[in-house]
């Protein structure tokens, strides 16, 4: 298909700025996906759909802190920078994005907070890419302890304000366990423990994978042809638990529901030979766009998205082309909140 496929016009007032009040009073839309039919309904409503042995896989990755303000060394200029992934551990190396880009040059020092970090830049990679290097001597714990002191929850840039402490807790899902993501796995952010306490009481199992997400889910698609589109990798893992899990779903029947994009992705990149999961760790940089064979998931959850993403593209693989498109019309129209804190849609 065509990038040109998947451009509509998003109003700016639908675009949230703020999270629902209550994480499970976000609207739900529900989109049939052999039918067309949609149903409106709120988050917390979605035990309706799945019956005992269904399997709800969810994302637990953390996200931590990754924006950081400090200045250049001599001339103090003020400088912001977003840490990407780390890509050494014991010389705390990683790649980042810079701004101003213009002014930070391989070798300038950064300072942050009062000092008590200082990194120095060691390569251009982009644009506004590089690689730094953090001078630390301290353990990881220490070194986390002050990114968490320092850092500032990384809010993408369509929440259009500044991050403020509520936020800390609301860009994190409830699964949320190991430490990487630079943006929530938005899907997750619906759940709450009364919803987890239904779905055991009704015996729909959770079960979670990790992918770490990076910036690569809100690069923009600059190809018409999306064969020609290269995703940015993203960090793994499918464990044997989960795996048992699925599987034992799988053979009895049963429903697995991929809760957001990002579980989507980590389970086609680890479907084995006779269609079932399989344990997987490591970097995809799978794209999924129509027309694509889904093995694993009968459903999904993914919140409403920008037009021409890739996370479009991989909701209207799932729910059918026309189907999608024709529901983010109607989720336009009844007014659903889009984007990062926004509503979400079900689509089985």
């Amino acid at each position: 298909m065509k990038l040109s496929a998947f451009k509509f016009d998003l109003p700016e007032k639908l675009v949230a700025q703020y999270p629902a009040e209550t994480r499970d009073e976000a609207r739900m839309m529900v989109l049939h996906k052999d039918t067309g039919e949609i149903e409106h309904k709120l988050f917390k409503d979605i035990i309706q759909y799945f019956d005992e042995g269904d399997v709800f896989v969810v994302n637990d990755t953390k996200v931590f802190p990754a924006r950081l303000y400090g200045n250049k060394e001599k001339t103090g200029a003020k400088i912001e920078v977003f840490l990407l992934r780390e890509l050494n551990k014991e010389s705390h190396l990683w790649d980042v994005l810079v701004d101003p880009a213009r002014k930070i040059r391989v070798g300038n020092k950064l300072y942050f907070g009062d000092g008590e970090l200082v990194a120095e830049v060691i390569d251009n990679t982009t644009s506004r890419g590089r690689t730094i290097r953090f001078l630390f001597d301290g353990d990881d714990a220490e070194f986390y302890k002050i990114i968490d002191d320092l850092g500032e929850t990384p809010l993408p840039k369509d929440i259009e304000r500044a991050a403020e402490p509520e936020d800390r807790d609301r860009y994190q899902t409830i699964f949320a366990d190991r430490k990487g993501a630079v943006a929530a796995p938005t899907a997750g952010l619906h759940f709450t423990p009364q919803v987890m306490k239904r779905l055991e009481i009704l015996g729909v199992d959770v079960a979670p994978i990790t992918l770490h997400v990076g910036l690569g889910a809100f690069r923009e698609v600059d190809v018409e042809d999306l064969t020609k589109h290269k995703m940015d990798s993203e960090n793994f893992e499918v464990r044997q638990p989960t795996v048992d899990v699925v599987n034992n779903a799988l053979t009895n029947k049963k429903k697995v529901i991929a809760i957001g994009t990002t579980t989507m992705r980590a389970l086609e990149t680890s479907v084995s030979a006779n269609d079932l999961l399989k344990p997987n760790a490591g970097w995809t940089d799978k794209f999924i766009f129509p027309p694509y064979d889904f093995k694993i998931t009968k459903g999904l959850l993914t919140n409403f998205h920008k037009p021409m993403s890739t996370l479009l593209m991989m909701s209207a693989a799932f729910g059918g082309y026309e189907n999608v498109m024709a529901a983010y019309e109607e989720a336009k129209k009844e007014e659903y909140r889009f984007l990062t804190y926004g509503d979400c849609m079900l689509i089985i």
